[in-house]
């Protein structure tokens, strides 16, 4: 199947493919599998298998070695799935010649090396797999909140004690019971109490006493557990001994009411790493309270001790952190309100190029490498983002850059033989070097970045499905007319018109030097922050040209971007008033 797109649709049903119960699966060796909407270019998720022999290999283990899962978004009733091209296989297409992807339940997979060196991909002759779900009342898009507007007519939640819950995955309702009853909650009239002491007799001589809603005790142990799991307790230890923290543990009831129980209304983002919701928290404060579609073993140990960390991080281009929710199941992270769109949709909105100034586009990419500087020499081990792109670089109301999304971050690993077992990352932004050693550094960031450089410099998306190989990539196109000497073949016209050829050619270098295929000889983010700022004094102080080309000749034969001085040139941002801002804000997107 290696190769081959393949597709699948629940259209025009009541179903939806189920968020949490299924991961899209990728098995074979030195392969990136991904999955998208129909035959659009709309890519909803990825991941990266790689694996060098056979004996790199476990049975029941999936962690990118011959095979790999990912989370997928809500919503999804159609996908296709479909393979990058661009692997070198040549080492081991003798024990591997078949790569799989494919949507299904994650629960009743079980990896076997045997998928490696043979045709099938399970046990069976069939080549099924099972997929999981999810049913719901979907007339349009009618919510709860609608639907009892029409009682006397198709709302379905008839029963004296039921109650409507709008759909977790996509529009539309369920009706379940009211606490503490049974039965079946779609048919009309009373139903029976659940009958507590047929299942937990007392003890000998005492006498059980069913109460309605008892079950809320059980509830409450449940999050208690979640609580413990995600290191609750020792976040709350670290906040009593740093008691400067400004920071919040959210119960789970705070943020249902701060969403309206996370009503699609209130929806700002949304993507394969979670949703992300618009709320109000105390009383008046205006956040974003992501909901994470997955987190792993690791995460949920160290998830209290890292959010200490993250806590404290305070800079002016990263969105703040403000607090958490521990006792649910996939803990819930909570920003700060950013509102006033993203790079990608700056750069790449409907025209928005042409309303944007180069130098508000160049300054907005400085200050996100200063934003990701700082993550980078905050904390010792570094705190490393993993999922670098201009959809996770938001704008205030002033167009000021914050990272965002770095509460999915990791610590540096102290352990140099410790090796990251998800995927981290979006397609078309992801480090090589990482795909085939799966060690995440601050380095792999830096790749990440170099990619955004190119987004300022050529308005071109990262990744497009179509195409042949080199064009489908833009690094790859990128490196290509670079080696050429041909970069005005993708610069576009408003570019080449309007900037002078050594600021063009500085960023090309500077974005060549991220991209490079080896991690140790990419620039690090201070380096790369430094020479943003030179080159952004460049754009606007063209007299001080004859300094900057030897500069920039200084920076063709290697010499660090740190070591540049301008002479005479002051220091610091430049003023607002000499930059063109761009119009027309739009919505902000947290998650993708």
């Amino acid at each position: 199947m290696e190769g081959t797109s393949w597709g699948f649709s629940l259209s025009g049903t009541p179903y939806l493919f189920s968020d949490v119960r299924n991961k899209f699966t990728v098995v074979g060796c030195n392969t990136l599998g991904f999955i998208a909407n129909d035959f659009s270019n709309l890519v909803y998720s990825g991941c990266v298998s790689t694996c060098h022999n056979l004996s790199d290999l476990a049975d029941g283990s999936c962690t990118s070695m011959g095979c790999c899962q990912t989370a997928i978004p809500k919503g999804m009733d159609q996908y296709y799935s479909d393979f990058d091209q661009r692997f070198n296989t040549s080492q081991i297409w003798k024990f591997s010649r078949c790569s799989y992807a494919v949507l299904m339940e994650a629960e009743a997979f079980n990896f076997s090396t045997a998928y490696i060196t043979t045709t099938e991909f399970n046990d069976t002759s069939s080549g099924q797999v099972p997929a999981v779900l999810d049913w719901a009342i979907r007339n349009g898009s009618m919510s709860c909140e609608v639907a009892k507007q029409n009682k006397e007519g198709t709302y379905a939640c008839l029963s004296d004690k039921s109650e409507c819950v709008d759909s977790l995955n996509g529009s539309g309702y369920l009706c379940n019971c009211s606490k503490g009853y049974e039965g079946n909650p779609y048919l009309p009239g009373p139903d029976g109490y659940v009958d507590e002491c047929k299942n937990n007799p007392c003890p000998s001589g005492g006498i059980c006493h069913n109460r309605v809603g008892s079950y809320k005790r059980k509830l409450n142990q449940v999050k208690q557990e979640h609580f413990r799991e995600h290191g609750g307790m020792i976040l709350f230890e670290r906040m009593r001994e740093e008691r400067g923290i400004a920071f919040t543990v959210f119960s789970e009831a705070e943020l249902i009411q701060a969403t309206n129980n996370y009503d699609k209304s209130t929806i700002i983002g949304k993507g394969g790493h979670g949703t992300v919701y618009k709320g109000i928290v105390k009383g008046n404060m205006a956040v974003a309270i992501k909901r994470c579609a997955l987190i792993d073993d690791r995460q949920k140990k160290e998830f209290g001790q890292e959010m200490v960390i993250l806590s404290q991080i305070n800079h002016k281009n990263i969105v703040k952190l403000l607090g958490c929710c521990l006792e649910v199941e996939v803990p819930m992270l909570v920003y700060e309100l950013i509102q006033n769109g993203t790079l990608f949709e700056l750069i790449h909105g409907k025209n928005q190029v042409l309303q944007n100034s180069f130098s508000t586009l160049l300054r907005i990419a400085h200050e996100a490498a200063e934003g990701l500087h700082f993550l980078h020499s905050y904390a010792s081990p570094p705190i490393i983002h993993g999922d670098v792109k201009t959809a996770n670089i938001l704008l205030d109301e002033n167009y000021m850059a914050k990272v965002s999304d770095f509460g999915a971050s990791i610590l540096a690993p102290s352990d140099k033989e410790q090796h990251v077992t998800m995927v981290q990352g979006t397609c078309g932004y992801l480090d090589p070097e990482y795909m085939q050693t799966c060690q995440l550094t601050e380095k792999s960031d830096v790749y990440s970045f170099g990619v955004i450089l190119l987004e300022v410099l050529t308005s071109q998306e990262p990744l497009k499905l179509d195409g042949t190989e080199t064009q489908r990539s833009l690094s790859s196109k990128f490196l290509t007319v670079m080696k050429e000497n041909n970069l005005d073949s993708i610069l576009p016209s408003h570019i080449k018109g309007q900037e002078s050829n050594e600021l063009i050619r500085g960023i090309a270098e500077l974005a060549k030097r991220c991209l490079d295929m080896g991690g140790s000889n990419r620039p690090s983010m201070k380096e790369i922050a430094d020479e943003l700022g030179r080159l952004r004094k460049l754009s606007l102080h063209p007299w001080v040209q004859l300094d900057a080309e030897m500069e920039t000749q200084s920076l063709l034969d290697g010499a660090s971007a740190a070591s540049f001085q301008i002479e005479g040139a002051t220091t610091g941002y430049p003023t607002q008033e000499s930059e063109d801002l761009p119009i027309n804000p739009r919505s902000s997107y947290y998650a993708r």
